[in-house]
């Protein structure tokens, strides 16, 4: 019995937290899918050991949760039966050692040459950069604002975004969508800053917050420059602030030698 216990300890520990702390029997549910691919009900209930009605329930509760759906089978006598899979939602759940990854190649660039590790990181800077200004074209400084929370939450970072009643505005990401690449490279973090500063040439951009720092999200202070310097500066970009960075100092994102082009 107790290596019964410890396998199964050891089979929660490679899934995910939020997997890990569902319900056995939906656990059950999903694993098994996952692993097929795809199956009915009847499949799922002969499997698990238990009966139809109830592995309808569990289905019916993951598919309001957002984690599996289904396609109806046709071709065969009588109604067309379900069958199920699981959702981008319910693959999420699963662990993905992208970061890992990211970090290995990275290592390897850096290795060969610290300068090319920087342009990368500015080349992905200077994509979200474009792509932004795109969408905030033609919009007034509290909808630019709005949207570059869109854009952060699309991204993955869970943000969004509040007005204060001294004209400033406030984004918090409630998630790092690159955490593990962030916490083996600064420059992740300074490009980030970078990126909000540029696509928000009027304002004056300053990280309040600070994962990197122990805090439990990173926020970003939007004060709007006053018109005559936004005028004169749309053009140029404007030092952000970072007074959260993690033990070192030189908080400006400009700390980070980011490169604008392909080093000579």
């Amino acid at each position: 019995m107790e290596g019964v216990a410890r396998a199964a300890l050891g089979e929660l520990e490679r899934l995910g937290p939020t997997l890990a702390g569902l319900p056995a029997t939906r656990r059950e549910v999903l694993v098994l899918l996952k692993k097929r691919g795809e199956a009915s009900v009847g499949e799922l209930s002969r499997t698990i050991g238990i009966t139809v009605g109830a592995i309808r329930q569990h289905l019916s509760g993951l598919t309001a949760s957002g984690l599996v759906n289904h396609r109806a089978e046709t071709g065969r006598p009588g109604r067309p039966r379900h069958i199920y899979r699981l959702s981008a939602g319910g693959e999420a759940l699963f662990p993905k050692f992208y970061s890992e990854l990211t970090n290995e190649l990275l290592s390897y660039v850096e290795e060969e040459d610290p300068r090319v590790l920087e342009l990368i990181f500015e080349r992905r800077r200077l994509r979200r950069v474009n792509a932004a200004l795109k969408r905030l074209s033609g919009k007034g400084f509290r909808e630019r604002v709005a949207e570059m929370a869109r854009i952060l939450d699309e991204d993955g970072y869970l943000a969004d975004f509040q007005s204060k009643r001294d004209g400033t505005y406030l984004i918090t990401e409630h998630n790092c969508a690159i955490l593990g690449v962030a916490r083996r490279y600064r420059l992740a973090c300074s490009t980030e800053i970078e990126f909000i500063q540029q696509v928000l040439p009027d304002a004056r951009v300053e990280r309040v917050a600070h994962m990197m720092a122990g805090a439990h999200v990173c926020q970003y202070e939007i004060r709007p420059l006053p018109q005559a310097r936004a005028t004169r500066g749309a053009g140029r970009r404007t030092r952000a602030r970072d007074s959260h960075a993690p033990g070192q100092p030189g908080t400006s994102a400009r700390s980070a030698r980011v490169l604008l082009s392909p080093p000579a």
